[in-house]
């Protein structure tokens, strides 16, 4: 019989719950201050420090509503009943008061950028709601509305410091955040060890051969969309050297997920694996070199 999980006190319980591990996705934010060569302005950096903050609140207030919906199937799931909600540790009426602060604080901060950041901090808010709602249990649906969250963010970085949006950064984060979703669904399956369906509706709907198929799909779209990014849209053609770092990454997260079972978590996977670690560090440090001795590109 399995030993019972001991409670958080309710301070940590109401932490965890708002999943601050996943707030790695929204440093994808200071994407466009990095190719833009805007991290030389402290203002530009404090700006996108704030939309990154404000992202954070709503991301955290999607996965509290997420889990206040799913809560029930999440006490059925082997990593998932770990949940505050699920394990008990916060109840639906603490989540509720969580969300309703959270989303006061980020809406707060996003003002303070503009009216434009607020209104793409509402719509990337108004995704995730909507997948929690209905797109989370329509397979492929559910991973293009993660992808189009990423596409958000990715947009909201450029808006905070008033730059010009660049549609390769966004081809490349939809390639990245598809190639991301699908092999999550692929590592959940394997997680749950064949039992169609697990907790997540759309699941019963994918098939590891499938899923394989999307794999290759979006790992040719990833690759390549960024290299063509690097030779024929970057402010400088250096950014080639940053190329190797993404196939490196690309293919060390298909080896985690194929050869050791993981992916279900991206975030989880991303933060412990040090050779991925190590290759995300020398991509933000060669990007940051490069972009020193290129042109910034004009703003808005």
């Amino acid at each position: 019989m399995e030993a019972p999980t001991p409670r958080r006190p309710f301070a940590l319980a109401a932490l965890v719950a708002l999943r601050p591990k996943q707030w790695t996705k929204n440093l994808l934010l200071f994407a466009a201050l990095i190719f833009s060569s805007h991290f030389t302005s402290g203002a530009d950096v404090a700006r996108a420090g704030v939309g990154f903050l404000a992202f954070c609140l709503l991301s955290s207030t999607g996965y509290v509503y997420n889990d206040l919906r799913d809560v029930d199937g999440d006490r059925k799931h082997p990593k998932k009943r770990l949940r505050p909600l699920a394990a008990g540790e916060v109840s639906p009426r603490a989540a509720s008061g969580i969300m309703f602060i959270a989303t006061a604080c980020a809406l707060v901060l996003a003002w303070s950028l503009g009216w434009a950041f607020t209104c793409v901090a509402l719509a990337y808010f108004a995704t995730t709601l909507s997948y929690s709602l209905y797109f989370k249990h329509h397979v492929i649906l559910d991973v293009m509305m993660l992808a189009a969250c990423y596409i958000w963010r990715a947009a909201a970085g450029a808006v905070a410091i008033d730059v010009r949006i660049s549609p390769w950064l966004l081809v490349c984060t939809a390639f990245g955040a598809l190639f991301l979703g699908f092999n999550k669904r692929r590592g959940e399956i394997l997680l749950l060890e064949g039992k169609h369906g697990g907790t997540r509706k759309s699941l019963a709907h994918y098939s590891p051969t499938m899923l394989s198929e999307f794999q290759a799909i979006t790992t040719s779209g990833t690759i390549i969309s960024y290299a063509l990014y690097t030779v024929l849209g970057s402010p400088s053609p250096w950014l080639v050297l940053t190329l190797p770092y993404v196939l490196y990454a690309v293919f060390r997260y298909i080896y985690l997920i194929d050869q050791r079972g993981e992916g279900a978590a991206p975030d989880e996977t991303f933060l412990r694996d040090r050779p991925i670690l190590i290759t995300s560090g020398l991509f933000v440090l060669t990007a940051l070199v490069v972009m020193l001795v290129a042109p910034a590109p004009p703003s808005r």
